[in-house]
């Protein structure tokens, strides 16, 4: 897969991995869009690089999904990569019942249905491309999960298992379907819940994400594990119930 030239659309776009992922990818003379549900952060963003386009979208929404999707195709007829990255992480505690399952945020609806949906809105698009791309970026928490955040950990297994179902299906098109595993990133996924518990390790820098998978995409390298990922899904295979036992002491 070549790495400049592209079109690239970022979920997610405006902070955290998918920001610096935007960054990389304009350095490497890429188009890149981003979209994200806060305008500020968004303008935020441009404002940092001016070379972005933003849209504002909330991938939650199924209508907002269809508008990003017909606004893309419209003004970017060389649209040629997705990138599903728009996530959240909540603790979720199923003791109190539903309690916890009531905010407005909704991981099953981010996480796991929005790049289904937009992958399956996007794809007839990119098959007439000459080369293309769907990035689903999972977490290394899809094969050994910390028990305490069950929606966000069994949604990006979710990720992970429609990633080997999607390249499959695609494997006669143009399209290639990347997973980006990355372990705990430095980042405001977790919205203070890492300070709260008292963990100290903020994680690896997005920066190390973004390069893993630029260098992804240039090899054809399609399911990448990140740092401490890389244990995490060998472990997943060679001792799951001890390693589930070590990381939810």
């Amino acid at each position: 897969m070549r790495i400049s030239g592209n079109t690239i659309l970022i979920t997610g776009g405006a902070t955290g991995i998918g920001l610096t992922l935007a960054e990389a990818f304009l350095r490497k003379g890429n188009e890149v869009i981003i979209c994200g549900r806060r305008e500020d952060r968004l303008n935020q963003a441009k404002n940092k690089l001016s070379q972005l386009r933003i849209i504002r979208c909330d991938v939650s929404d199924p209508e907002d999904r269809k508008r990003l999707y017909n606004w893309v195709v419209k003004n970017h007829k060389n649209f040629n990569t997705l990138i599903n990255n728009a996530g959240i992480q909540k603790q979720i505690d199923f003791k109190k019942g539903t309690i916890d399952l009531q905010e407005e945020e909704n991981e099953i609806n981010i996480n796991l249905q929005a790049p289904v949906h937009l992958s399956a809105l996007f794809i007839p698009h990119l098959m007439a491309q000459k080369e293309a791309a769907i990035v689903n970026i999972s977490s290394g928490l899809a094969f050994i999960p910390i028990a305490i955040m069950p929606l966000y950990c069994a949604t990006k297994a979710a990720i992970h298992s429609f990633s080997l179902s999607l390249r499959h299906q695609l494997r006669d098109t143009s399209i290639k379907v990347f997973e980006i595993i990355p372990p705990t990133t430095d980042t405001e996924l977790d919205r203070g819940a890492r300070q709260r518990r008292g963990q100290t390790d903020r994680g690896i820098k997005p920066e190390i994400v973004a390069k893993a998978t630029i260098e992804a995409m240039d090899k054809d390298d399609f399911e990448v594990a990140v740092g401490q990922a890389q244990f995490l899904r060998t472990s997943s295979r060679n001792d799951p119930d001890g390693v589930f036992q070590m990381i939810n002491g």
